[in-house]
Formats: C-alpha cells, structure tokens, sequence
C-alpha cells in the first residue's frame, strides 16, 4: 500500500529515495472494514491519514440525531480532522469507512518530522491545504445560494465517480437535504433523460 501513496508523491514533489525509505519508515497501514470507524467523537485525531483505497466519509451527529456529512474521502485523498490535531482537542467528528478501505496514517509527530526532513512535503501540504479551504468556501457559499436540485447537479458534475459508491442518505445528508428530497430529484432528471 506504501506504493500507492509514493505513486501519488512522485506525481506531485521530487523526492530522494531515502526520503521514501524515512517516509515508509513512519506510516502506518490501516484496514477499515465497511462501517468501521477511523475516528469517533470526542476521540483526539492525532494522525495524517491518507486513503489507498476505499471511500470513507466525515460526518457529526447533531442532537436529534441527525448526520451532517462535512466530506467524502476517496482514493489519494487525505481524512482527518485537523481542528482536533492542532488543538488536541476532542473531535465533533467521525470517520466512518463507506466501502472497506485502507488508509496510511502517518502520527502528527513524524509527519512534523518529515517537514523538517523534506520542505517539499511541506509545501505540498500547504498547497492541499489552501485548496481544501477554498473548495470548502466555495461549497459553503453554494449552499446559500443553490437550489437542491442545482446541489445535486453540482455534485455529480463535480464528482461523478461517487455517485454510485455514496449511500443516497449519506449523500442528502452532505447536500444538506432529505433523503426523500433527493430521491425525488433524481427521479426528475431522470424522466427528462
């Protein structure tokens, strides 16, 4: 699984061999069977996570006991909650695997570490980073102004290899609709097929 994640570096910063071999060194291999949890509530994240394969999704559970999902994590995307890493707080989050999947986690502590070994990662990091905050005003700023049919549009324009491996209620719940809200909008679009 190592491989995949150095497949995913190697297209994106020029490393020494050595760093990989410090990198492979450090991180962690993590299966997840589907519905099985990386993170709870109220646990501490204290890791990086990237995901090799699978889908999962990061969600919090309000007090009637409805899901929000914040986002889906797929291949070569990275899951955690970096509110709870930076702070040491208790997480408001949970990391659920949707399909089995398998994750690299690399500790907080180590991935400071290769920062220091390896400016490259750390730019690269700053870069995802600066990305994940724009795509997430971009979609807090749609959510005011879409429609639930133009959300629903959006996300499989956007993407559109999910829209098959997404529950229909986990994927209302992160369009901020009801499940039945949604099944009605995709039986439209597709009578107009």
């Amino acid at each position: 699984m190592f491989e995949i994640f150095r497949k995913y570096l190697e297209e994106k910063v020029a490393i020494s061999d050595s760093d990989y071999a410090f990198i492979k060194s450090v991180s962690v291999i993590k299966r997840l069977r589907k519905h099985q949890l990386l993170l709870n509530a109220d646990d501490r994240w204290s890791s990086h996570a990237f995901v090799c394969e699978g889908l999962l999704r990061k969600f919090s559970i309000d007090e009637k006991g409805s899901e929000h999902t914040v986002y889906f994590a797929f291949e070569n995307w990275w899951v955690g909650d970096r509110e709870s890493l930076m702070n040491n707080l208790p997480s408001k989050y949970y990391i659920e695997a949707i399909e089995d999947s398998v994750v690299l986690l690399i500790h907080d502590e180590n991935f400071q570490e290769i920062f220091r070994k390896v400016p490259q990662i750390k730019d690269l990091v700053n870069t995802i980073l600066q990305r994940s905050l724009n795509a997430a005003h971009e979609r807090i700023n749609a959510t005011f102004k879409s429609t639930a049919e133009e959300k629903y549009k959006h996300f499989l324009k956007s993407s559109p290899n999910l829209a098959n491996r997404v529950p229909l209620h986990m994927l209302a719940s992160y369009l901020g609709i009801t499940p039945e809200t949604l099944s009605r909008i995709r039986k439209q679009i597709a009578k107009t097929k």
